[in-house]
């Protein structure tokens, strides 16, 4: 069974992305013990987009499922009702799914 590559694109305003990547520093290590994940990296736009990508690697489409619906769904989720959450970084985002069917790694 291929891997699963889902790409979620966060538009972020300039003001904005100290904020975002600062808020991806303090959840470091938050999806690395999750049941099926392989790989993660967030990409900032170097020129000519305000898009941001962060790059999810998993085992399937379920293992992705459990997390969204467990650990990812509680950090974002804030501290419960009444909780009082911070502004999000992004204006905007979409979410593309892929998967693997051809990869390379550097020859030793």
């Amino acid at each position: 069974m291929p891997s699963v590559v889902k790409i979620n694109v966060l538009t972020v305003p300039a003001e904005q992305r100290e904020v975002l990547e600062q808020r991806f520093a303090s959840r470091a290590g938050a999806v690395e013990g999750s049941d099926g994940f392989e790989w993660f990296e967030l990409l900032r736009p170097v020129e000519g987009t305000d898009q941001y990508l962060v790059y999810t690697r998993w085992r399937s489409e379920e293992d992705f499922q459990a997390w969204m619906n467990g650990s990812m769904k509680a950090a974002h989720g804030g501290g419960g009702e009444g909780a009082e959450r911070p502004k999000p970084a992004a204006s905007g985002s979409a979410l593309w799914s892929f998967e693997v069917v051809q990869q390379a790694s550097p020859k030793s």
